[in-house]
């Protein structure tokens, strides 16, 4: 255990903790590829004019494991999908230089399409193939652990992926809301000790379609879940190969799933994708593949999906402009679905879209680090803040990390049901938005109703000089004010009182060593502690060159230094690198390489 993890062990309790090293952190990262199977060129196609997927699928469906096809500069259209399904790389010339579009797909500013498709899927099929094992659990799998007993193990297999979950709605009971007004509101939402759904008693406008809305993202009513892979198996005995990150307990059925012919080691870098009007990049049953160096843009859907999947990485890429930037599902920049785990997203630029990200019962283990997210928005109420950095939007999602970014807020919305065990560490939460000046529900903090245990240690909240008419902390009525703080609110039932829950108690949020420029100090509710740098890096990411790391400080005289990915877009080059370092641009053998304009210090 390093220093950073005891020190961050005295202000956070450990029951709230879990472990992170996500994405390919633990195989060294991201492989680095060099022979390359075939080459495809855009000139073969038309340079964009002609369909291309057949070319590519088949340089794809002919290329060994470990290898790359790389596509050439140019425009290849996609308006059928390719499927990476086994361990190759598909490498554009560069992000500026290499485009697959999709011409029947997603237009900016519509929610129309004529075909429903996302132009790159990295699966075995386009929607999955599930898989036949499900067994019970014959002891609670315990957080921590690397291990769980079931009653057969035989239908499983070392290197497997499979799913823990456990039953969290049958289980579950009528609870009621807080008071509405001072009165007491009658209304009771359904629940269990963990999570709460959209369901209420009586039942409101807003409330998700049941029993359709238990299978959404999730084995019907189990969507506290997450994915594992089989290190080893001794009897009944199945070993993982990472630690469990909440406890899964037979007195709620807990069960353990496997999924068949999950695609491991596949890549997608170095190229532009636009147009996909199912997404344009989905991760599906997919494991220890990733995404690196993307410029996507004009999507319908999600512009990165994760579904399924267990740790995934989507690096270095410029994530924007959403082609229908509302709530619904048609403008979400990255989505991790259906108990995807142990997922990095890390130093991207995502900005201009409806939701930043969302957590559809899934997150487990997932670190979002040092991303400059902006922009969010509803495309007819603009003058409105959606959620920034989040992990919600459908019930069951937990333990996933926020560090180092820099966003308008964090919230943890109770839409479609609520999320917990979240932390939030050492970001730069402003407040504002790049290029909208509404400040509709405002906030830098927030928590929606039932967001249980979680953590914000060494913020930065706000931007100075700019706070006037900011509260501190708004408890009612909501959303009349701006604030820092806003917890325990009900997006659909604004006159109800705070989540009592959500504001003191074992399962209410920790609050400590943030700073915010209101009150112009840094609250504590114990006694002050050293605020680690990372919970998930032992040491400084390269990808900071000369910068200044933790660029967020919340008790030093200096609270924001710079951060990479943001100073990348302020330069108006999202895919240079830091001072003093370039980026290299993978080429066909035998040509120059290129590197992109650095940005000066």
């Amino acid at each position: 255990m390093n220093l950073s993890l005891l020190l961050l062990l005295q202000i956070i309790p450990a029951d709230r903790l879990t472990a992170w090293n996500p994405g390919m952190m633990l195989q060294g990262g991201i492989p680095v590829r060099n022979t390359v199977c075939a080459t495809v060129n855009a000139s073969t196609y038309g340079n964009g004019t002609q369909e291309a997927s057949g070319g590519i699928q088949a340089a794809i469906d002919s290329c060994p494991p470990g290898q790359v096809v790389l596509l050439s500069a140019g425009q290849f259209l996609l308006n059928n999908h390719i499927l990476i399904w086994k361990g190759i790389t598909l490498r554009g010339a560069g992000p500026t230089l290499t485009t697959i579009k999709k011409t029947n797909g997603a237009v900016a500013g519509t929610y129309f399409v004529d075909e429903y498709d996302a132009p790159i899927v990295v699966a075995t099929t386009y929607y999955g193939i599930g898989g036949d094992t499900t067994v019970n659990l014959t002891s609670d799998a315990v957080k921590g652990a690397t291990s769980v007993t079931v009653t057969n193990a035989s239908g499983f297999a070392v290197s497997q992926i499979v799913k823990l979950d456990e039953d969290n709605y049958s289980t579950g009971a009528w609870k009621d809301l807080p008071n509405w007004n001072g009165s007491p509101s009658n209304v009771d939402v359904w629940a269990t000790d963990r999570i709460s759904w959209q369901r209420h008693n009586p039942g409101q406008s807003g409330d998700d379609p049941f029993p359709d809305a238990l299978t959404w993202f999730s084995v019907s009513g189990r969507p506290v879940c997450e994915l594992k892979e089989i290190a080893s198996i001794n009897g009944n005995t199945i070993t993982f190969t990472s630690p469990i990150h909440i406890a899964y307990r037979t007195a709620r059925s807990a069960q353990l799933r496997d999924f068949t012919g999950v695609v491991k080691n596949a890549g997608v870098e170095s190229l532009k994708v636009t147009g996909g009007s199912d997404g344009n990049i989905r991760f599906i049953e997919a494991a220890y593949s990733w995404a690196k160096d993307i410029d996507n843009t004009v999507y319908l859907g999600h512009g990165f999906a994760v579904n399924n999947s267990f740790r995934i990485e989507i690096r270095h890429s410029y994530i924007h402009d959403g082609a229908w930037q509302s709530p619904g599902g048609g403008g979400y920049a990255i989505a991790q679905n259906y108990g995807s785990s142990e997922v990095l997203i890390e130093d991207n630029i995502i900005k201009d879209h409806n939701k930043i990200m969302v957590c559809n019962a899934s997150g487990a283990g997932s670190v979002a680090g040092y991303n400059y997210t902006d922009n969010s928005n509803i495309n007819y109420d603009t003058g409105w803040q959606e959620v920034g950095l989040n992990c919600s939007h459908f019930v069951g999602s937990h333990h996933m990390l926020f560090e180092g970014n820099y966003g308008t807020n964090y919230d943890s919305d109770n839409t479609h049901g609520t999320a917990i065990y979240h932390t939030v560490l050492r970001n730069h939460l402003s407040g504002f938005r790049r290029d909208y000046s509404g400040l509709g529900n405002g906030r830098t903090g927030g928590l929606s109703y039932g967001a249980y245990w979680h953590n914000f240690v060494g913020n930065v909240q706000g931007v100075p000089g700019q706070m006037t008419g900011w509260l501190y902390q708004d408890f009612q009525p909501w959303p009349s004010n701006i604030a820092v703080w806003r917890l325990g609110y009900d997006p659909l039932r604004w006159q109800e009182e705070p989540d009592p829950e959500v504001l003191s108690g074992s399962k209410a949020a920790l609050r400590e060593g943030n700073w915010d420029y209101v009150t112009n100090s840094v609250h504590w509710t114990v006694t002050p502690e050293a605020i680690p740098n990372s919970y998930y890096l032992a040491s400084k990411p390269s990808f900071f060159g000369s910068y200044t790391w933790p660029w967020v400080d919340p008790v030093g005289a200096t609270k924001v230094y710079v951060l990479p990915a943001k100073a990348r877009y302020d330069a108006g080059t999202p895919f240079a690198g830091p001072p003093g370092e370039t980026l290299p641009v993978p080429v066909a053998p035998g040509q120059p390489t290129l590197t992109y304009t650095l940005i000066g210090s």
